[in-house]
C-alpha cells in the first residue's frame, strides 16, 4: 500500500516501541517522515532502520513537554520537507506507583508530556494540518477509558489525551482537519517494562481486566494509526480507537 505517497508525517516518540513501528509503517506507505524524541541514540536508530528499507526520513531533538520545542519542531518539518500532513503524537511517559507517593514533580511531568505535550504539538502543526486537509492521531492509553491502580497520573493524563481529541474534532471538523486517538492496552515495548507494580500491590488489581496474557505488537498499533490518518478513514472523526485485545469491554 502507498496510502501515504507524497505525504508528510510528523511522528513524536519516536525512537522506540509505538513511535518507531508507527514511523516505519508511514514510511513503508511512502511517507516522508519527520521523528522526534528526547532520546537522540533511539532516533538514530530509528532513522537508520527506515533508511535502510528505503524510507525517507529526517529526525531532531524535542521535549514535546516544553511549547517553544513543539513549534521548533514543526517548522523544522516544514522547512525540511515543505508540508504537513499527518500528525501522530505518540510521545509519553509512566509508571506504576503508590499514588501517595506520587511527587508533585511526578504529577506535573506525566501531564506535562502526555497531555500537554499532546496540546502542544496539535497547537502547533494546526495552520500546516488545515492548509493539507491533515489528520492527527493522539496516542491515549486503556488507562484513559477505565480505571487503573497505582497509575492515577497516568489516567488522568491519558483521560485528558481522550478528550482533548474529542474536542479537537469537533472545533476542526468543518476545517478539514480530522482528530482521533487510538488507546492501546498492553504492547510489548520498552515503555511496557516500566510499569512494574510497586512494593506491596495488590496484583489483582492490576491484572483483573484482563481477557488475554498476549502483549500485543508494536506494529499492532502502528496499523490502527496508518488507517486513521489514511484516507480510507475521511469518514472517521473523533474516534476513540481501542487495541486492547478486549480489555475495555471486559
Amino acid at each position: 500500500m502507498e496510502r501515504f505517497r507524497d505525504k508528510v508525517a510528523l511522528i513524536t516518540g519516536a525512537a522506540s516501541g509505538i513511535g518507531r513501528a508507527t514511523a516505519e509503517r508511514l514510511a513503508a506507505e511512502g511517507a516522508k517522515v519527520f521523528c522526534t524524541d528526547v532520546n537522540e541514540v533511539g532516533l538514530a536508530e530509528t532513522v537508520a532502520v527506515i533508511r535502510e528499507q528505503g524510507g525517507v526520513v529526517h529526525a531532531e531533538w524535542c521535549d514535546v513537554s516544553r511549547p517553544d520545542c513543539a513549534r521548533q519542531s514543526v517548522q523544522s518539518c516544514l522547512d525540511h520537507f515543505g508540508a504537513l500532513d499527518v500528525l501522530a503524537n505518540i510521545a509519553g511517559v509512566g509508571r506504576f506507583q503508590h499514588t501517595l507517593d506520587v511527587s508533585v514533580e511526578e504529577w506535573n511531568r506525566t501531564l506535562a508530556v502526555n497531555l500537554s505535550g499532546t496540546f502542544f504539538m496539535c497547537q502547533a502543526a494546526l495552520p500546516a494540518l488545515l492548509d493539507r486537509c491533515g489528520a492527527i492521531v493522539n496516542m491515549a492509553s486503556s488507562a484513559g477509558l477505565i480505571g487503573q491502580a497505582y497509575s492515577a497520573a497516568y489516567c488522568a493524563s491519558k483521560g485528558g489525551v481522550v478528550q482533548l481529541t474529542k474536542a479537537l474534532a469537533v472545533e476542526f471538523a468543518r476545517r478539514g482537519v480530522r482528530v482521533n486517538c487510538v488507546c492501546p492496552g498492553g504492547i510489548d515495548t520498552p515503555f511496557l517494562a516500566g510499569f512494574r507494580p510497586p512494593a506491596g500491590a495488590e496484583i489483582d488489581l492490576i491484572t483483573r481486566l484482563k481477557l488475554v496474557d498476549e502483549k500485543a505488537p508494536p506494529a499492532a498499533v502502528a496499523a490502527a494509526v496508518a488507517y486513521l490518518a489514511s484516507d480510507e478513514a475521511r469518514y472517521v472523526n473523533g474516534a476513540v480507537l481501542s487495541v486492547d485485545a478486549g480489555l475495555v469491554i471486559s
